[in-house]
């Protein structure tokens, strides 16, 4: 946790290299036709503000890179999940594969997604507590940026705008707090913890 000027003076990626704008591409190439739910918004704003959360609140490269693509395994096309984990090893390593990895749920040992949305969600949650504090940052920086995301819409739209997801509203807002809660476990104190939480709580207030 950062708690000085000086100490602010130091912290942060540093300039990016190439691997990023690399990282930024392949994102495209994963998602440029997909779009938020119920809008015509590109998804990949959303995995822009995540990995710019990321950088923002200190994380590296490595877990920027991991930000604009920890939706590209879950996002896969049936089958090919594992080979979209072995091309992001391949080009970016294996610490941002291992994160990318870790902030996806349902996935099997062969990289593909399987499961209800509520089996998925449970056993990611019950997961949290063994997850990489690197790989907690990238999930903290993502469901930051879902939670106000949908707070906004809520108020912006009303209840009816819940019915947009695949699953209810009570549903969400056990995964959103189950999630909060698991990470402030581990990132107790930290920045980015107290925006998830912040966001969460905003979500539930709507």
């Amino acid at each position: 946790m950062t708690t000085t000027l000086e100490e602010r003076a130091h912290m942060g990626a540093g300039p990016l290299s190439e691997r990023f704008d690399d990282a930024l591409l392949l994102a495209a190439r994963h998602h440029r036709e997909q779009l938020r739910k119920g809008s015509q918004v590109p998804y990949m704003s959303h995995l822009m503000s995540v990995s710019a959360l990321v950088l923002e609140h200190g994380g590296n490269e490595d877990q920027a890179i991991a930000g604009l693509l920890h939706d590209a395994v879950e996002d896969a096309p049936t089958g090919q999940g594992g080979a979209v984990v072995a091309e992001i090893r391949a080009r970016f390593g294996g610490a941002v594969g291992d994160i990318v990895r870790a902030c996806s749920d349902g996935l099997d040992e062969s990289g593909n997604r399987s499961g209800t949305w509520r089996e998925r969600k449970e056993a990611y949650v019950a997961g949290l507590a063994t997850k990489p504090v690197e790989a907690l940052l990238v999930t903290a920086a993502d469901k930051t940026h879902n939670a106000l995301c949908i707070a906004a819409d809520v108020r912006r739209y009303g209840p009816e705008f819940w019915s947009t997801f695949n699953a209810s509203r009570d549903e969400l807002l056990w995964y959103y707090t189950s999630v909060q809660e698991a990470v402030a476990q581990s990132l107790a104190g930290s920045s980015l913890e107290g925006a998830l939480r912040r966001a969460v709580d905003e979500l539930v207030r709507v």
